[in-house]
């Protein structure tokens, strides 16, 4: 079932770890087929470089699991309310990068300071509050956080980074600027009050980054 999704889940976990996003066997992504609304999610507990296609879990859009051999994910509940809520999202990756939980470890947002951050996210990297693990509670918090927002990224306080995207790929790229813009940020913090770019120039970068830069 889903077999080539499956297998792009696979390479798409192996970039976790290539970017320094994950630690041991923390961190997942998620796909859903807009043909069938199914969700095929990591298995709970699994190294990265021991998944292979038939260890990855599928469910429906509510968390029930329908073909695996492996408990799913700690974080499906929160995966499917948001693709309950947010039917454009056909993918989403969790992390707790390092320099991205930082932020959410001050409840802080991830300030827009750089163009390549214009460029992504069109403003801050907003931050939710704090969830608890294991049921719907965390997706709420990214529904509430990122409607309204341009942001494919969202820090959640005491916790970590969600990503969404209209593609898993998509939702790992965002993950990857996460990180990248997080670590910049906190490093200009360290010399004092980073300059700011006007709203209107940011504006401007997300427009052209969104439709005109590229193949």
């Amino acid at each position: 079932m889903l077999e080539k999704l499956k297998e792009e889940l696979v390479q798409l976990h192996l970039e976790l770890p290539k970017n320094n996003l994950v630690a041991w066997t923390s961190g997942n992504i998620s796909a859903r087929d807009p043909e069938t609304n199914l969700v095929v999610i990591k298995p709970s507990g699994i190294k990265f470089p021991d998944l292979r296609p038939e260890t990855m879990v599928v469910v429906d859009i509510d968390g029930n699991v329908v073909e695996g051999d492996y408990k799913a994910s700690s974080d499906t509940a929160s995966h499917c309310y948001i693709y309950r809520y947010m039917p454009a999202v056909n993918g989403i990756v969790h992390t707790h990068s390092r320099y991205a939980t930082v932020f959410a470890t001050h409840g802080l947002s991830i300030p827009c300071i750089t163009t390549a951050m214009g460029d992504e996210f069109g403003g801050d990297i907003p931050c939710g509050g704090f969830a608890l693990i294991g049921g719907e509670e965390i997706g709420q918090v990214v529904v509430d956080t990122l409607t309204g927002s341009r942001s494919p990224a969202c820090l959640l306080q005491s916790h970590g980074v969600f990503t969404i995207g209209s593609t898993a790929e998509k939702a790992v790229k965002a993950a990857v600027m996460t990180e990248d813009n997080a670590a910049i940020a906190w490093a200009s913090l360290q010399l004092g009050t980073p300059l700011t770019i006007a709203q209107r120039d940011i504006d401007k970068l997300y427009d052209r980054y969104q439709n005109v830069y590229g193949q």
